[in-house]
């Protein structure tokens, strides 16, 4: 058999105690391209097992040899990054240029950010009489999205493993390939067995399994906010520690100073990354009544622009939808939009030039959205821009603030100080200014109904960590 159609539980490579496999489809061709396990509750239960046998070997390794291991870990999807990519290219549909630089490039700088941080691990603070450590939080399940499967991965695996926790990982049936290469890696580098254990399968059963195990004592989680909340749902039985990074509808405030060919280019292109499939994306475009025409002409020219096709072409710059029940999901919104009155500038589900077989939408752009409309409210995934009208700066921001979500969002001004003011009065966990580089050693995680803990950096760091406090005499 090939590992890719097996688990990886304790060290080993092992077949699931069912006879059930997931179809892993490429959604350009929309053609078969490997199976996976379709993961039973008696599998979770081997993977737990394993990774609370490993969990007091692992915790006690001086933090110099777990670091070790991660930066082996990195040298290992460095050197197979290439192949990652095209796996992912093929599971999920991203361009192979966005593959390269942001599925696979971003997972790196995020295990560099790691190794970075392990000069504070095991340090001690001195309260009165009170000496404050922090110990690992112990088995970990890590739930993982097709979005982005490589770097949602490793943004829970490297910290849990930096803080001593051993994980069991459950990738998306929709998008599994890369973690299989992230198991052989793991295993390739001499990771000590039962610290990483990897169980495919459906959220229904394996993740349900994990989420309601007694013996994991956390569960973090990326997806949609319908999912999240069955997930906390299940873990308050135990009442485990539980991090949830979900769904977002960012607002993209563009004030009347800023320049507008800047912020609405690189608006629409940050809404398209991913073919629209990023919890972060700036879905909503808050522009200024002076300057409103000139938002929505620009918006659309950019939008129009955009190469659709085979994501393995250089020249494309749209790729497909993951799977064929994202595009009718994303087609029924489109649809919804223009039942509600707003106004098609760009694509639509009669956009042409499409490929003839796999799962595209056309880039997508409405203008003339109420605010309250169902394409403002909820979050689409898919390469869908509203364009939003906004009397002045104080209607922008109670727009922006209007949905249950609070990821991400984006400021435009001539003047940064003014965009900080208004970044601050936006409820949301990370604000660009001006279109400001994504920071790997930034906390990133959301208000409201987009989740709560955060990942990446130091405050990702202490989500897998304990707080402890011995009082001296």
């Amino acid at each position: 058999m090939r590992r890719g159609d097996l688990l990886y539980v304790g060290g080993e490579w092992i077949a699931s105690t069912g006879n059930r496999s997931i179809a892993v489809v490429n959604p350009a061709t929309e053609e078969e391209v490997a199976a996976v396990p379709d993961g039973t509750t008696e599998d979770v239960d081997a993977a737990v097992r394993a990774a609370r046998l490993a969990f007091p070997a692992w915790s006690a390794l001086p933090v110099a040899e777990r670091t070790r291991f991660l930066a082996a870990l990195r040298d290992g999807m460095a050197a197979r990054q290439a192949e990652l990519a095209e796996t992912i290219t093929a599971e999920m549909g991203a361009p192979l240029k966005v593959a390269t630089n942001v599925q696979t490039g971003l997972p790196l700088q995020v295990l560099a950010s790691y190794l970075d941080l392990a000069g504070t691990i095991g340090a001690t603070e001195t309260v009165g009489n009170s000496m404050v450590m922090h110990e690992p939080v112990g088995v970990v399940a890590a739930i993982t999205p097709w979005n982005y499967p490589l770097h949602q991965t490793i943004a829970k695996l490297a910290p849990a493993l930096l803080a001593g926790c051993t994980v069991v990982h459950k990738p998306s049936e929709v998008a599994p390939l890369s973690t299989h290469i992230l198991a052989e890696i793991a295993e390739s580098i001499g990771l000590p067995a039962g610290v990483y254990n990897l169980v495919s399968g459906t959220g229904a059963v394996v993740g349900e399994a994990l989420a309601s195990h007694p013996d994991v004592d956390m569960v973090s989680f990326t997806g949609s906010t319908r999912a999240g909340r069955r997930v906390s749902e299940l873990a308050s039985a135990t009442v485990k520690r539980v991090a949830l990074e979900l769904g977002g509808k960012s607002a993209n405030v563009i004030l009347d100073d800023a320049d507008i060919t800047v912020a609405v280019k690189v608006g629409v292109a940050n809404c398209f990354l991913n073919s629209g499939q990023t919890c972060t994306a700036w879905t909503r475009m808050l522009a200024p009544a002076s300057r409103y025409d000139e938002v929505v002409s620009l918006a659309a020219e950019t939008a129009a622009a955009y190469t659709v096709g085979d994501p393995t072409d250089p020249a494309t710059r749209l790729g497909p939808l993951a799977t064929a029940g994202q595009r009718e999901r994303v087609l029924s919104y489109v649809d919804r939009g223009a039942a509600e009155g707003a106004r098609l500038v760009c694509g639509g589900r009669e956009g042409t030039g499409l490929p003839e077989r796999g799962y595209y939408v056309a880039p997508t752009v409405f203008a003339d959205v109420a605010a309250d409309a169902t394409i403002a409210q909820e979050e689409i995934f898919g390469p869908v821009l509203s364009i939003i009208r906004c009397a002045d700066e104080e209607d922008a921001v109670r727009i922006a603030n209007s949905t249950q979500y609070g990821l991400a969002g984006a400021v435009w001004s001539a003047d940064v100080d003014h965009a900080v003011a208004v970044a601050r009065r936006l409820r949301t966990g990370q604000v660009d200014i001006n279109g400001a580089r994504f920071n790997p050693s930034a906390p990133f995680g959301g208000y409201r109904q987009s989740g709560n803990g955060r990942e990446l950096g130091r405050h990702g760091l202490e989500e897998f960590l304990l707080v402890k406090s011995v009082q001296l005499p």
